[in-house]
C-alpha cells in the first residue's frame, strides 16, 4: 500500500467543503475584537477565546509594538541559546508571583506546554492517570512517552470527572510507581470545571502528583484570574499548572508553573523548549501587559460572569439544551453533524460567529455549537446573540 493512498482517499470534508454551511477556514478579514470582517460582512465574534478582549486593547497593542522596535520580530534562537530576553525573565517572575509558585518557564505555543512538562518526566516505570475528556494535547503528549518508553500500559484512562472511579485506579496501581494525574482545568469543549477537592484527595492517598492544564482558567476564575487551583483554595496542592497566553491573555505562547526544582530540571530536559525558537517579543510583552491589566481590573472577571449568566439563562429560556455552569464556555448541543453546521449558518446570516464542534471533537451526541464569551461583550451583544437564536429556532432546529 502506498503511504499517500490515505491521503488520495480521505473524503470526510467534500460533501459540505463547497456548500455554504461549510464553517471551517473562514477567513477574518479584519478584527475589531467583539467584531470581526468576515468575507465582506461584519459579524459578532462569538467564538473568540479571548475572553478580555486584550488582542485588541490598545495598550496592549502598544506594549507589542514596542518589543518590536526594541527586540525585533523574533528572537531567531531557542531559550538555551541566544533566545533568552529580559523580557521572558520578567514574564516568567511575574507569573509566578501570579500563580502563587515558586518558578514559572515560557514556551513558544500553549500547545508544546503539555508535551513539555510530560515527556521529560515520565519514565519507564512511571504512570499516567489521564481524564478521558482532556485535551488534545494532552493525549498527544501521553502518547509521546508511552512510545519512549515503551512502556504499553503507562496510561490509565479515568471516566471524565469521576474522582471514585481515578481513586480507585490509583488504589490498583503498584506502590512504588511514580503517578501522574494529568487533568484540564476547565474543559474546553463542555466548560466544565474539574472535581479538584476531591483529586487532591485521591492524590494525597496514593503519593501521586498533579498537574492541571488551566488554559481556560487563568483570566476566569480565582483571585484575580488566577485559575482553577486558587478557585478552590488549592494552590499549594497542584504541583504543575500548565496554561497559555492565547486566551485570558490574549496573547500567544504557553507556561509550566511549578517548583524551582521542577523548572530547573524542564530547562534542560524538555525537548519542546529546547528545540524551539523562543517566545517572540511582541508575544511576551503583549501577555505580560495583560497580566498587569487584568490585575488592576478585576472588574473584567465579575463582567465575564455576568454575560456569562445572562447568555445561559436566555438561551435555557429558549429551550435550548445548554448546561448549567459559570464558564465562559457555552455549549449549544444539538447532537448532529449536519445540525450544527446548518446552524452555524444560520447563526452567520444573523450576524453572529460561533465555533461548531463535532465528532470526533466531541462525543457522537454531544455535537454542539460552542459560544465563548468576553468581558467586552456588552449587554447588547449578549441580546443580539438571544435574538439569532430566536429567529432560527422555528426553521432550523425544528
Amino acid at each position: 500500500m502506498d503511504l499517500f493512498d490515505k491521503v488520495k482517499t480521505y473524503s470526510r470534508a467534500d460533501d459540505i467543503i463547497n456548500t455554504p454551511i461549510f464553517p471551517f477556514h473562514r477567513t477574518i478579514e479584519e478584527n475589531y475584537g467583539t467584531y470581526v470582517k468576515i468575507e465582506g460582512n461584519t459579524v459578532l465574534m462569538a467564538g473568540s477565546s479571548d475572553y478580555h478582549g486584550f488582542a485588541q486593547d490598545e495598550r496592549v497593542k502598544e506594549a507589542a509594538m514596542k518589543a518590536v522596535s526594541k527586540y525585533g520580530v523574533g528572537n531567531n534562537g531557542s531559550r538555551l541559546h541566544n533566545g533568552t530576553l529580559d523580557l521572558h525573565l520578567e514574564l516568567e517572575e511575574n507569573l509566578a508571583t501570579y500563580l502563587g509558585k515558586e518558578a514559572v518557564l515560557t514556551y513558544t505555543t500553549g500547545y508544546q506546554t503539555n508535551q513539555g512538562a510530560i515527556v521529560p518526566l515520565i519514565s519507564r516505570n512511571d504512570l499516567i492517570f489521564s481524564d478521558k475528556d482532556n485535551h488534545n494535547s494532552i493525549v498527544q503528549a501521553t502518547l509521546i512517552s508511552r512510545g519512549m518508553s515503551m512502556n504499553k500500559n503507562q496510561i490509565i484512562r479515568y471516566r471524565h470527572n469521576d474522582m471514585d472511579h481515578l481513586g480507585r485506579c490509583l488504589q490498583q496501581a503498584p506502590a512504588d510507581n511514580g503517578k501522574l494525574i494529568v487533568s484540564d482545568g476547565i474543559f474546553s469543549m463542555s466548560g466544565n470545571i474539574v472535581d479538584l477537592p476531591n483529586m487532591v484527595q485521591a492524590a494525597k492517598n496514593t503519593g501521586a502528583k498533579i498537574m492541571l492544564d488551566d488554559a481556560h482558567g487563568i483570566g476566569v476564575l480565582g483571585r484575580n484570574g488566577a485559575g482553577t487551583a486558587s478557585y478552590f483554595g488549592l494552590d499549594d496542592e497542584v504541583d504543575i499548572i500548565v496554561g497559555t497566553f492565547s486566551k485570558g491573555l490574549g496573547s500567544i505562547g504557553g507556561f509550566i508553573a511549578g517548583s524551582k526544582e521542577l523548572i530547573h530540571y524542564l530547562k534542560y530536559t524538555s525537548s519542546s523548549y529546547i528545540f524551539s525558537s523562543s517566545l517572540p517579543p511582541a508575544q511576551a510583552a503583549a501577555a505580560m501587559t495583560s497580566l498587569e491589566i487584568l490585575q488592576k481590573e478585576p472588574e473584567r472577571i465579575v463582567k465575564l460572569q455576568s454575560n456569562t449568566q445572562m447568555l445561559r439563562k436566555g438561551l435555557q429560556s429558549l429551550g435550548y439544551s445548554v448546561p448549567d455552569g459559570i464558564i465562559p464556555i457555552v455549549p449549544v448541543i444539538l447532537g448532529d453533524d449536519m445540525l450544527v453546521f446548518k446552524t452555524w449558518k444560520a447563526l452567520m446570516e444573523q450576524g453572529v460567529f460561533t465555533n461548531p464542534a463535532v465528532s470526533p471533537a466531541v462525543p457522537d451526541g454531544q455535537q454542539m455549537i460552542r459560544i465563548r464569551l468576553m468581558s467586552t461583550h456588552k449587554e447588547e451583544h449578549i441580546e443580539k446573540i438571544l435574538d439569532a437564536f430566536s429567529k432560527i429556532k422555528s426553521p432550523v432546529l425544528i
